[in-house]
């Protein structure tokens, strides 16, 4: 049991926390001079180490979760979609959605898809809940700063909100409530090629650049304010305002993120020196949740493929789920962390 221990312990802190990068980079900065007790160069050393560490992940992740989404082209999504009906149909969409390595607004053109293809819209719904909240690379990385069961619990809470939300929209049949081009569209059902090895190889890298070119300034963004915040913003601000004491941080913390945009990649460093200041670890993940699925672009995209009254109850379906969720991760902070 000892030896096991050790060995997770290892994979924890060395292969997905990286903490010799961590080591490296402070060595690196005191061999040229630089006292990395100061402040400044304490966030330098901050926003280096997250930057590499998140970029390596990001590429290793990506390439093998495009790999493995290489296939589940969008036919034959739809066809594994097609086989199931209620409940089941709606934890099969949003445990698809793990597999699409997606922010919230490269998932709309998939829901839109799927739409015409005339899937029920309540499942086409715990897709685009799922996608951009949750995916194996989430997991990974959640479990790189926070641990196996803080990121386990996310993702299943996660694909819960999906399921959830989508039933609920699927029970309150809002299907006039799709904008008449993704209704007409249609769809044409041309089997994907089999695709080879290299291939897939050549998807997955071509993925994983182009995800990079995306992702790579809002990582920069991320981990610039992860750096002040860790370095900068004094722990009693971040405790009074977002700590067990504001019994509204994590509704807060929920609107907050709405107007802005990014993807887990970028918010984790963000979310990593919140909690490290004394922020509820609920509270941190309703921010990174927000940012995820009800990013400003994201809802400007959606509202050309749904009417008002659906995107009010997408909206109102995603925030409380996340809301409660947060507390839930307030409560049981002392037992997981």
């Amino acid at each position: 049991m000892q030896q096991l221990k050790l060995i997770w312990d290892f994979l924890q802190t060395q292969l997905l926390g990286m903490n010799w990068l961590n080591d490296l980079v402070g060595r690196l900065l005191t061999a040229l001079g630089l006292d990395i007790t100061q402040r400044l160069v304490a966030s330098l050393h901050f926003f280096i180490y997250d930057v590499i560490k998140i970029v390596i992940l990001l590429c290793v992740l990506i390439f093998g979760i495009s790999y493995i989404q290489s296939y589940f082209p969008a036919e034959r999504t739809k066809v594994i979609l097609g086989k199931f009906r209620g409940v089941g149909a709606h934890t099969v969409a949003a445990l698809l959605g793990t597999v699409t390595p997606f922010c919230s607004c490269s998932s709309i053109p998939l829901f839109i898809g799927f739409s015409s293809a005339g899937l029920p819209i309540g499942v086409t719904f715990s897709f685009l809940i799922s996608s951009p909240m949750v995916d194996l690379g989430s997991l990974i990385l959640l479990m790189s700063i926070f641990g196996a069961p803080v990121a386990l619990l996310y993702v299943l809470f996660g694909l819960f909100v999906a399921v959830i939300g989508g039933s609920l929209i699927d029970r309150l049949h809002m299907e006039d409530s799709l904008e008449s081009f993704v209704t007409q569209a249609g769809s044409i059902d041309i089997a994907s090629p089999e695709l080879t090895r290299q291939d897939r190889i050549a998807f997955a890298k071509a993925q994983m650049i182009s995800t990079f070119k995306k992702v790579f300034p809002y990582i920069l963004i991320g981990v610039g304010i992860g750096a002040f915040i860790h370095n900068w913003i004094p722990q009693d601000w971040i405790a009074n305002i977002l700590g067990s004491e504001n019994f509204f941080a994590v509704f807060l913390a929920t609107i907050i993120s709405i107007p802005m945009y990014g993807d887990i990649f970028g918010t984790i460093p963000i979310a990593e020196a919140l909690l490290a200041k004394g922020a509820m670890l609920g509270v941190v993940l309703a921010f990174m949740m927000g940012v995820t699925t009800l990013s400003l672009p994201s809802l400007i995209m959606l509202r050309k493929a749904i009417k008002p009254k659906l995107l009010a109850l997408f909206i109102a379906v995603c925030t409380v789920g996340i809301v409660l969720v947060g507390y839930l991760f307030n409560f049981l902070q002392p037992y997981i962390i």
